[in-house]
């Protein structure tokens, strides 16, 4: 589990001006909600919070979110970005129990070279770019790494192929494919042309 330290402060002005005049001076308009709480609208400053989130967890960090001297263990739920510049304008923090099990997406990422499948002119793909898992906070995988060495063409490694940490649950269907194997159209061509041409070799000749 990866933890930061996270101070955000109460923002008692609502409406998108006030939103705005956030963001101009640095700040990320959000809110802290979680079960048996009302919502606290809260606003963090935009550096504090890619530092917090700069770890191998990256969004997944479990984040000690300080409000006026609370300490609250918080994920981040939701981040909306702007849709030209990609710059988070506004953030969901969800207030946990870090006993009780939550719903997160992991990333999954790849390593490795996929021999047998470059030589036949084909490519691994990740069919998804995370993974959807329960379990409680102190469990959140990092990442899923998938080692793709021994892959063969038409292979496909799907959700239970993938070995999961003791305390997290895979969620969605066991047979989803996670990372598949792409053959190029030039490749089956190629192998098309290879197939035909040993075909006539063998056929006898016209007498």
């Amino acid at each position: 589990m990866s933890t930061s330290k996270l101070v955000a402060q109460p923002r008692p002005a609502q409406g998108s001006a006030a939103a705005r005049r956030l963001r101009a001076e640095g700040h990320i308009p959000g809110v802290l909600y979680g079960q048996g709480m009302a919502p606290i609208s809260v606003a963090v400053e935009r550096r504090d919070l890619r530092l917090a989130l700069s770890g191998a967890a990256g969004s997944n960090t479990v984040l000690s979110l300080e409000v006026e001297g609370t300490l609250y263990p918080a994920v981040v739920k939701e981040m909306q970005r702007h849709p030209i510049r990609r710059t988070v304008s506004h953030i969901d923090f969800l207030a946990v129990n870090m006993n009780e099990e939550i719903t997160v997406h992991v990333p999954l990422h790849i390593e490795g070279e996929a021999k047998a499948v470059v030589a036949e002119g084909g490519l691994v793909d990740p069919s998804v770019d995370t993974i959807e898992v329960s379990c409680t906070p102190a469990n959140i995988p990092d990442s899923f790494v998938i080692d793709v060495s021994e892959m063969q063409p038409h292979d496909v490694i799907r959700l239970s192929d993938v070995p999961m940490p003791k305390g997290v649950t895979a969620l969605g269907d066991p047979d989803m494919p996670v990372v598949t194997v792409l053959i190029t159209a030039a490749a089956t061509a190629e192998a098309d042309a290879a197939e035909v041409a040993e075909g006539d070799a063998a056929a006898p000749a016209a007498e």
